[in-house]
């Protein structure tokens, strides 16, 4: 099993990233690149995965990718875009600190 077993899902996978997806820190062929990386590592896992354990998953900020076993000798292949922004602020500041109860000191 190797990258090109699954060329058809990342020629897929970049249209639509190409299509859909705006990326401010990688160009379509950067994506492409990042992809060919992450299913390698995909395939590690899944080729050392412990016994019982169905896949072998891989990520990034950007894609996930699930290779999972099918009763076919090709594992199934899915591509995620893990969507977010870079511009959404966090609910609270980093220098935001828990409240802490105070407990009144005792009478003397």
């Amino acid at each position: 099993m190797t990258v090109d077993t699954f060329k058809r899902e990342i020629d897929e996978a970049v249209r639509n990233y190409d299509r859909y997806v705006v990326c401010l820190q990688k160009t379509p062929e950067e994506f492409a690149a990042s992809l060919t990386s992450l299913l390698q590592k995909a395939i590690k896992a899944f080729n050392t995965r412990a016994a019982g354990m169905r896949h072998g998953i891989a990520l990034d900020k950007e894609v996930t990718i699930i290779l999972s076993q099918s009763d076919e000798e090709r594992p199934l292949c899915g591509i995620y875009f893990n969507l977010h922004s870079p511009y959404k602020k966090d609910s609270l500041p980093k220098t935001a600190q828990p409240l802490a109860e105070k407990t009144p000191k005792p009478a003397e």
